[in-house]
C-alpha cells in the first residue's frame, strides 16, 4: 500500500470535491443524526477562511484513491503557538495507516511553523445514548495527545417545546431584567451594536470553562467581526441574533446566536451565548436564549432539532439549556497534543 499526501489548492475543485466526499461519508457513518455534510460550508472553509486564520489543507490517497484529509487552522492574531486540526479518514479506508500518515504530516508542518500544540475533537457515547465509535479517541490517545476538555452535545426537539414553561421562564426573567431591552436581528450585526458584540465575542474564551486547554482569549474587534460575518455568509449560514441593551448605558450587554445551514433546513446550531460579567445575575442569558429560540422559529419553521455544545462543568449554562428542553446526546473531548 502506498499513501501519498498532497496540499489541497483553493483553485483545485477536483481535490476539494474528493475531500468533501470523504467528509460526507465519515459524517454519515459516524454521526447519522447530524445534518448532511454541507458542501457549501466545506468549500467555503477552504476558500474563505475566518479572519486571522491561515488554514492548511491536505488530501491523503491510498494507492491513488482519495482516503482522508486534514484541515489545519493556524491562528495569526492570537494563539500563535497553537493550531486546531480536523483529521478525517473515509470509513472504507480506516485502519490502513492513513490517519497515522496524516498525523505525521500535521506534526511536520506545525514544527516548521513554530507551533507548540494542536487541538482536535473526538466524539464518544454517553450512558444510554446512541452508539459512537471509540476510534477517534483511541487514535488521539495513540498520538500522545491528552484529553483537555470534556464537552457534551445536547439537542432540543423543537417540535415538543413546553411553551407554557417557556412563557413562565421568560416572564420570570423579565421581572429581573428591568432597565434592559431585547434586540433582534438577522445576519449582519447593525453598525450601532457591532463594537459591543466584538467586546462580548472577545470575552468568550476568557469566560468559558477551558479545562486544560491552553488557549488565550481572542482579540476581537469590529473589523474581525465583519470578517467573520463575511466568512459565515460564504458558508451559507443563516444567522439569528438576540441581544439585550442596558438602557442607562446604551450598551449591548448580552448576546446569543443561532444559525441554520444550507444542507438541512430542519437543523440549527446554538452558538455563542454570553453576558457581560457586570450584568450577570439578572437572568439575561435565559432571556436572550428563549427570545432567540422564538425569533429563529418564526423565520425557520422547518427547524425541528437544535444542537448545542457545553463544557461538562459549565453547570450554569447547562441548567439554562435543560430548562429550555435540551437533552444530552453524546460526549465530545478536546484532545491536546504538545508538539
Amino acid at each position: 500500500m502506498t499513501i501519498t499526501i498532497t496540499p489541497i489548492d483553493t483553485a483545485d475543485p477536483a481535490a476539494i470535491d474528493e475531500a468533501y466526499r470523504i467528509g460526507s461519508a465519515a459524517n454519515d457513518a459516524d454521526l447519522p443524526d447530524f445534518p448532511p455534510f454541507c458542501r457549501r460550508r466545506f468549500e467555503a472553509a477552504i476558500r474563505h477562511p475566518m479572519p486571522g486564520n491561515a488554514p492548511l489543507w491536505a488530501l491523503a490517497r491510498l494507492d491513488g484513491v482519495p482516503a482522508g484529509y486534514v484541515g489545519l487552522d493556524l491562528p495569526q492574531l492570537d494563539n500563535t503557538e497553537n493550531a486546531a486540526a480536523d483529521l478525517v479518514v473515509h470509513p472504507a479506508y480506516r485502519r490502513r495507516g492513513v490517519g497515522r500518515a496524516l498525523h505525521e504530516h500535521v506534526v511536520r508542518l506545525l514544527r516548521e511553523r513554530g507551533r507548540k500544540r494542536v487541538l482536535g475533537m473526538a466524539v464518544s457515547a454517553l450512558p444510554g445514548g446512541p452508539e459512537r465509535s471509540v476510534a477517534g479517541a483511541a487514535f488521539a490517545a495513540s498520538t500522545g495527545a491528552q484529553p483537555a476538555l470534556v464537552e457534551v452535545r445536547r439537542r432540543l426537539d423543537a417540535t415538543r417545546l413546553d411553551h407554557d414553561g417557556l412563557d413562565a421562564a421568560l416572564a420570570g426573567a423579565r421581572t429581573r431584567a428591568a432597565g434592559y431591552r431585547a434586540l433582534h436581528w438577522q445576519g449582519r450585526t447593525p453598525d450601532e451594536y457591532v463594537a459591543d458584540i466584538a467586546y462580548l465575542d472577545g470575552r468568550l474564551m476568557a469566560d468559558a470553562p477551558l479545562g486544560d486547554v491552553e488557549w488565550e482569549p481572542e482579540r476581537i474587534d469590529v473589523d474581525r467581526v465583519r470578517g467573520i460575518e463575511r466568512a459565515l455568509e460564504a458558508r451559507g449560514r443563516r444567522r439569528y441574533h438576540t441581544a439585550v441593551r442596558h438602557e442607562d448605558s446604551g450598551r449591548v450587554v448580552a448576546w446569543t446566536l443561532l444559525d441554520v445551514g444550507d444542507s438541512a433546513d430542519w437543523h440549527a446550531f446554538q452558538q455563542i451565548t454570553i453576558v457581560d460579567p457586570a450584568h450577570r445575575g439578572r437572568r439575561l442569558g435565559l432571556l436572550v436564549k428563549i427570545e432567540n429560540l422564538r425569533h429563529l422559529l418564526a423565520h425557520e419553521p422547518a427547524v425541528r432539532a437544535i444542537d448545542t455544545f457545553n463544557a461538562a462543568v459549565n453547570s450554569h449554562m447547562i441548567a439554562i439549556n435543560e430548562q429550555l428542553g435540551f437533552r444530552p446526546v453524546d460526549g465530545w473531548t478536546d484532545w491536546q497534543l504538545t508538539i
